[in-house]
């Protein structure tokens, strides 16, 4: 019984694999997306109500179900050769006195608004909270829209150098 069994599993496998169906239809050529960053310098200010809205730049196309990741350079360190920029993804908490600070932002396909948040008057923030935030925006296809990603691990992904990073003026 047994070598029939094994009889019957070989001549089945070998009909099986040496079948060949109709051609199916042709496919849609592929589609090569890249994800995109810039990055943009902003000050935040009683007068824009800590808030600044940043327009996409025409060359980047975003789409509805594209993720868009944003980063906010916490600092600049020494390295072997040369400075390496300390990137944190938002949002990103702080801790003021006994106060929390909140750099945060939302998105439409159109723009990005980067603004705080505090339990506090934001008013009374000294300079290094509110002047000059550097911050890179990253637009990436919707497939890695739950990837925590960091500044590095996004940048090899979408294959894309620090170099080739745009710097827009707001």
């Amino acid at each position: 019984m047994k070598n029939l069994l094994l009889f019957l599993a070989f001549t089945s496998m070998i009909i099986l694999t040496s079948c060949e169906g109709d051609q199916g239809p042709p496919g849609e050529p592929g589609i090569n997306i890249l994800g995109q960053v810039f990055e943009v310098t902003v000050d935040f200010t009683p007068g824009n109500g800590f808030s600044q809205v940043v327009d996409f730049p025409n060359n980047v196309e975003v789409f509805e179900s594209d993720a868009v990741l944003v980063y906010l350079l916490e600092d600049v360190i020494p390295g072997n050769g040369g400075n390496i920029d300390v990137w944190s993804q938002l949002p990103q908490t702080f801790f003021v006195g006994d106060n929390t600070l909140v750099y945060s932002f939302d998105h439409t396909f159109l723009d990005v608004r980067l603004f705080l948040d505090g339990n506090f008057d934001l008013s009374t923030l000294g300079s290094a909270f509110t002047d000059d935030q550097t911050f890179r925006i990253a637009v990436v296809p919707s497939e890695f829209a739950n990837a925590d990603l960091s500044m590095e691990q996004l940048l090899q992904t979408i294959n894309l150098e620090v170099t080739d990073i745009q710097s827009i003026g707001n």
